[in-house]
Parts: structure tokens; C-alpha cells; sequence
């Protein structure tokens, strides 16, 4: 692959681009380059209560309308949905022309035929899969107890999720290096990557892209799609997203969705879905292993539901407190720390004056942790989603998947993803936090760990 220049289009499209709102918000770690999320929280708290909870400030010469409240969410997630559309700068060297860079009829056109494959009613089929990869990664883990090797949490997460991906939605074995894309989707995912180009480009410099960096690793993002068409299936099964994608482009009467579209979707999946996924549970063995009683109370739990033999997807309902601790990790740091919209048109929220063109940034991360809607927000407590205590929560204070008709496809699925591989590691494993305390953040696209988390791996007797 030749060096190329970083305004190639195809492969840095929007990188570093100063009207990008990704690039706008590195100035948040001015405040407090360690946790940003505090910078925003101490904004709002201060100034919310007087502006009805809404918040405009200016960066880079755009507007950029913060809001807070939950009713405010269910307004523009809901209520007057077609006058906010996604933001999509920046996400079409990722995901092309996916369904996650469209809006509309369009979208609708592409969801649509998709929809089936993360019915609920598909989870017991995929179960299996998502096991297969989970005892992959538990003997990659047992040969790393035995060496007491550090490693980066997120990295081992994202491969796991990639590898459930590819088993149970595309009959594959993933036909990539999962550790070499991982690195690619970090690099691009970096918003300092983006700030530190885009001040080379101010001073006027040359900039050309080596293998590590953000264009060289949209190119080999790229290869990866082609890749899973062309491998072997596993199995031949017949109901698998891949199928539906591909009757989809073979299919005439969809002339949208072309074969460069089933690439496309292909991409959003291997990434938009992988990368949640990964986060929350590596965040969850971080607070779990802060919160020793909840792992004991997870490895309890699961000798009590399926005990020597391995789950099922009949299981998954009755695992009623590792499925509370993985929405109490995505309540503390959900992965998708603010839904970006722009205002199409005129309109007012809490009193306030949205202009077309805006770009309205619904702060989930502060209503997640709210003291207006949660006790002791800052506490990790998994018991607010037993029993009486999750029914009483006022709707559009969590939304880790989004909300209304464009929530996240596959967020029901990563629930069981992450609450089977979480109730499975712990039960063989006391992964063990050894980074800074607490782990700093980096608010990229999602809320990632700052220089990642670092573990070792000690096995249970």
C-alpha cells in the first residue's frame, strides 16, 4: 500500500476537518484533560437550571446546542424526529453509505429488510455462537493466567465481540486479524488523532499517512467487509443477517441497496456494533473488580442458573443480577456518550431558540448521572434495576441505545452478549484492574478508557 495524502476521499474523508463537531469538542479537554464527561457536567450543572436546560455554546464558529433534560431527549428523539437528523461528518469513511449515514426514506428502505435478524425471537439461535467465541477467549485467558501478562482490556473485548459478530449474524470465523482491525478502529476513533492533523494541516504542512495512521487505517477497514463475503461459511445456515443482506442486493425492487450497500452494512456492524459492545463489558470488569461482592455475586448467580453446564438462551432472563450490573455499566459510562443531531428547521426547547443547521448534542452521559434522577449517581449500584426500583425510572433518563425509531438495531442483542460473557469470565476468572485509579476518559465518538485498561488475568481454583 503507497503513502498517501490525507485528503484522499476515500479514505479521510471529514479527518481532521475543523467544521467537524468531533474535532469542536477536543476543546473540552482543556478543562480536565483526565475525565472531559466532568468538564460537561460541571457546564450543566451550573448553567441549566437557569437556560430550562438547554445550553448553547459556540465552537470553531459553530453552534452547538447542548441538552439535559430527559423530556428534551424524547422531543427530539421522538416527538419531532424528521426535524432533527443525524449528524453523519465524519462517518462515511467508516461506514459508507451504511444505514447509520442515512435519514429518512432511505434508511427506512435499508432497516427495514434487516429488522428480522434482531427479533428476539433470533437470540436462541445465536446463543450458541456467541458461546463458541466466549470459549475462545476463555482459553486465550487461561494461557494468559499462566503467563501473567498485562494486556488492554478493550482490545480483548472488542475481539470477543467481533468474533460473536461474525459466528452468529454472518456464519464466519472471522476472516481477519481481529487485534490489527481493533488498532484501525482506534486510530480513526481518536478524536486527538483528528486535532493533531488538523493543526499539522494550519501550519501548513505536507501530511502523509503511514500504516498506523487514520487514512491507512480506513483502507484497511475497508478490506475487511470483502473479506467476511469471501470466507467459507461455518455452517450454511440460512437465517443469518449475511443472507438477508445479500437477498437484499439481489433483490430489484431495492435498488438502494446495491453490492457496495451490503459491503457497507457489513462495516457498520464489525464496527458500530462491535465497539459498544466491547466497551461496556470491559467497563464492567473494571467495576467489577472494584466491587468484589458484585463478581462473587455474579459467579453465585450463575452456579445457581446453569451451574456445570453451559448456558442457554432460556437462561439469559433468569441471570436477573449480571444483567443488572451490565445496565448499571452503561448507566455510569454509557458507550455512546452524547446523540448528535442537526435542526432542520426552526424550532424551541425550553425556551430556547434552535436554529436550522444547529448541531443539538443530547448530553446523555449527565442525565446518567443525574442526582435529579438517580440516588447517589456517582455509586455503582446494580440493584436499581431489580425489582420495583427499575419500573419507577422516568423514561429518556437512560438511553444507552438512543431512543425511538432510530434506537440501535442490535442494543437488545448486546445485552445478552455481554450478560452471557460476563457471567462466563467471571465464573473461570478474576481479571484484576492494574492502570491508574481512576481510569482517566476519552470522549471520542464513544467513551473509551484513557490509554485504554490494563488487566492481568489470575484464574480462579
Amino acid at each position: 500500500m503507497t503513502m498517501t495524502e490525507l485528503t484522499t476521499p476515500s479514505t479521510a474523508q471529514g479527518l481532521g476537518e475543523e467544521s467537524s463537531i468531533w474535532f469542536k469538542l477536543t476543546t473540552l479537554l482543556r478543562g480536565n484533560p483526565h475525565n472531559p464527561m466532568a468538564t460537561l457536567l460541571d457546564m450543566t450543572q451550573r448553567y441549566a437550571p437557569r437556560t430550562g436546560g438547554v445550553i448553547s455554546v459556540t465552537m470553531a464558529n459553530q453552534r452547538v446546542v447542548f441538552l439535559t433534560e430527559p423530556d428534551q431527549f424524547k422531543h427530539v428523539l421522538v416527538t419531532k424526529v424528521d426535524s432533527y437528523i443525524k449528524y453523519f461528518d465524519g462517518l462515511k469513511p467508516i461506514f459508507g453509505k451504511s444505514m447509520i449515514t442515512h435519514d429518512g426514506a432511505v434508511w427506512n428502505k435499508i432497516r427495514m429488510p434487516q429488522q428480522p435478524a434482531f427479533h428476539p425471537d433470533m437470540f436462541a439461535e445465536y446463543v450458541p455462537y456467541f458461546l463458541s467465541a466466549i470459549r475462545a477467549k476463555m482459553d486465550r485467558w487461561a494461557e494468559l493466567a499462566r503467563s501473567g501478562e498485562e494486556i488492554e482490556m478493550v482490545e480483548q473485548t472488542w475481539t470477543l465481540a467481533a468474533d460473536m459478530i461474525c459466528k452468529a449474524l454472518f456464519d464466519r470465523d472471522m476472516p481477519f486479524n481481529p487485534h490489527v482491525v481493533f488498532k484501525c478502529v482506534k486510530t480513526y476513533t481518536d478524536v486527538m488523532n483528528h486535532k493533531s492533523i488538523r493543526l499539522r494541516r494550519q501550519a501548513g504542512e505536507l501530511v502523509e499517512m503511514h500504516d498506523e495512521d487514520a487514512a491507512k487505517a480506513i483502507e484497511a477497514w475497508w478490506a475487511v467487509p470483502p473479506a467476511v463475503f469471501a470466507a467459507d461459511p461455518r455452517e450454511e445456515r440460512e437465517r443469518t443477517l449475511l443472507k438477508m443482506i445479500e437477498a437484499c442486493a439481489a433483490d430489484p425492487s431495492i435498488p438502494e441497496f446495491d453490492q457496495q450497500q451490503a459491503l457497507d452494512e457489513i462495516k457498520q456492524y464489525l464496527w458500530a456494533g462491535t465497539e459498544t459492545t466491547a466497551l461496556t463489558l470491559a467497563w464492567a470488569l473494571y467495576l467489577t473488580d472494584k466491587h468484589g461482592e458484585a463478581a462473587e455475586r455474579i459467579r453465585r448467580e450463575g452456579e445457581e442458573v446453569y451451574g456445570d453446564r453451559e448456558p442457554t438462551a432460556a437462561d439469559y432472563s433468569a441471570l436477573a443480577y449480571t444483567r443488572a450490573v451490565i445496565q448499571e455499566t452503561m448507566r455510569i459510562y454509557p458507550p455512546i456518550w452524547g446523540l448528535i443531531r442537526v435542526a432542520t428547521e426552526s424550532d424551541t426547547i425550553g425556551g430556547n431558540e434552535i436554529r436550522p443547521g444547529d448541531r443539538v448534542a443530547l448530553f446523555a452521559y449527565g442525565v446518567h448521572h443525574s442526582p435529579k434522577y438517580w440516588d447517589e449517581p456517582e455509586e455503582f449500584r446494580p440493584e436499581r434495576w431489580l425489582g420495583d426500583a427499575a419500573k419507577k425510572r422516568k423514561p429518556y433518563t437512560y438511553i444507552p441505545f438512543g431512543g425511538g425509531k432510530r434506537s440501535c438495531i442490535g442494543g437488545a442483542m448486546s445485552q445478552v452478549e455481554n450478560t452471557l460473557a460476563l457471567s462466563m469470565l467471571l465464573r473461570r476468572f478474576r481479571p484484576e484492574y492494574v492502570g491508574t485509579e481512576p481510569p482517566g476518559i476519552h470522549a471520542t465518538v464513544t467513551l473509551c478508557p484513557k490509554g485504554g485498561l490494563p488487566f492481568r488475568i489470575r484464574g480462579l481454583s
